[in-house]
């Protein structure tokens, strides 16, 4: 299995290529350079399979044995999943009106990112030991990518973690969560700008390639194809949980419900849906709605200014995972990929061919939702099952409450709602903390400020160049990929 540049400037990589990357050095994102296939007698016996083991069969798909060894890689995973609340990682709640809630939220930081970054966090380190080599993450964050990204590598002596949040736009324990880690190799900065704003001086660092190689930068955002990889699992598990039998020809169809921000959830879902999986994908945003008009109206325009919203995660206009989305439904053309991301980057605007857009709407539905229909769903699914959802799993239940057709729907739920108190109290409930989450205002926090009269990109170099000397003072000299 290689991996290939959505915009085609680079030669083909293997997996741990891919890891190491984030962004291709065009510019672009990888991406498999073929699809596995799966057909009906495969899904039928995936179907009795634990998430685990879903994970365990998918990373397998994309991870070649030659370059991690089948047990190993099972090891590997078992290590990344350790630290989980719930006995099977995930849960299905089975709530009063057909809504089933999809809990990914069971990890350390009680988001859906702790699926996919604990592997991705075991799969550095696996590559990392055997090559004695030091790498610098640089990470962009609306909410739970950084505290997520964080507890995957903190401690670590070959990683330095470098995270920028957007300083009182996320909430108070997602911004404590990554303060109050202290670790010598973790870098917090709060920066005084939205999240499309603390994506640029990242963007500035990876374009610059004889930096990045020197310093031997990497993301942990949903650019990087891991993220990828091991999402598409929750798409496989929703499925088994929901159909109603598969025992028919064809099997059943399952609606996904898939809240949206930078998009890296609905691209695993398009990619289960060409392996094979029969999945219907609704991507559900709040007011930040570029994906909403982009498969309604072939619209993929940044607005005026990114909206703050209750579901504040995903107050992102650049849902950078479109780009693969547009590369699958091309074709894999990257000639054509690069042309549209080179005119969106330069217009701030793109309407998308027509053939695209025929197939994007055929692909995906779309839902907006606004603070209001948020607090609805909010307060419904509490009046009826006693169930708190987050603001973000309460964009994919409004839609199950406006579609009352009896279709077997499954809602991704990413976060809990003990992260998002303010939201529960707008809904006039009562929130539910756990230990883990009180125990987080009593912690010593430190981060850096970014003020806008910064360079913040300078600032940046500044730090990864002295946290690389310094590693290389303790002896072990940063070395060349």
């Amino acid at each position: 299995m290689q991996y290939v540049s959505t915009r085609g400037g680079v030669g083909a990589v293997d997996f741990e290529g891919a890891l190491f990357s984030g962004y291709a050095p065009d510019g672009g994102l990888f991406m498999p350079q073929h699809i596995p296939s799966l057909d009906g007698d495969t899904l039928r016996r995936w179907s009795r399979l634990s998430y685990r083991e879903l994970v365990k069969e998918l990373c397998a798909l994309f991870i070649p044995a030659a370059l991690v060894p089948p047990t190993t890689l099972n090891d590997l995973i078992d290590r990344a999943f350790s630290r989980f609340r719930h006995k099977d990682i995930i849960h299905l709640s089975r709530l009063k009106g057909g809504l089933n809630v999809l809990e990914l939220w069971h990890g350390v930081t009680y988001a859906f990112k702790d699926l996919s970054l604990s592997c991705t966090g075991q799969f550095l380190q696996y590559f990392l030991e055997k090559q004695q080599k030091h790498v610098t993450i640089l990470v962009g964050t609306s909410g739970d990518t950084g505290s997520s990204a964080i507890e995957s590598v903190r401690g670590q002596k070959n990683m330095d973690i470098f995270v920028l949040l957007p300083k009182g736009l996320c909430t108070q324990i997602q911004e404590l969560q990554m303060t109050t880690v202290i670790e010598d190799n973790v870098h917090v900065f709060a920066a005084r700008g939205n999240s499309d704003e603390i994506d640029e001086p990242i963007k500035e660092l990876f374009a610059d390639v004889d930096f990045a190689r020197k310093y031997n930068l990497m993301s942990l955002n949903s650019v990087n194809w891991s993220r990828i990889m091991v999402q598409i699992a929750h798409h496989f598990y929703a499925y088994f949980q929901c159909a109603p039998a598969l025992d028919t020809t064809p099997l059943p169809l399952v609606e996904i419900v898939v809240p949206t921000g930078g998009g890296g959830n609905i691209t695993a879902g398009c990619i289960a849906q060409r392996m094979g999986l029969p999945i219907r994908l609704v991507a559900v945003v709040n007011s930040n709605d570029i994906i909403h008009r982009a498969v309604q109206h072939g619209d993929f325009s940044l607005s005026q200014s990114v909206k703050a919203t209750l579901a504040s995660a995903m107050d992102i206009q650049e849902p950078y995972n479109m780009e693969r989305i547009l590369w699958l439904l091309s074709g894999s053309d990257s000639c054509r990929t690069r042309a549209l991301m080179e005119q969106f980057r330069a217009s701030r605007s793109l309407q998308l061919p027509q053939d695209l857009h025929r197939k994007l709407s055929a692909t995906l539905r779309s839902c907006s939702a606004s603070d209001e229909d948020i607090v609805g769903a909010m307060r419904r699914c509490w009046e009826e099952n006693l169930y708190l959802l987050c603001p973000h799993s309460a964009l994919a239940a409004h839609y199950h409450y406006c579609q009352p057709d009896g279709t077997p729907r499954c809602c991704l739920a990413p976060a809990s709602p003990a992260k998002f108190q303010e939201a529960v109290l707008r809904a006039g409930l009562a929130p539910q903390l756990p230990p883990g989450i009180t125990a987080l205002t009593a912690m010593e926090t430190r981060s850096t400020p970014l003020e806008r009269d910064q360079d913040w990109a300078q600032l940046l170099r500044e730090r990864i160049a002295a946290a690389a000397e310094q590693w290389g003072a303790a002896g072990q000299g940063a070395t060349q990929p």
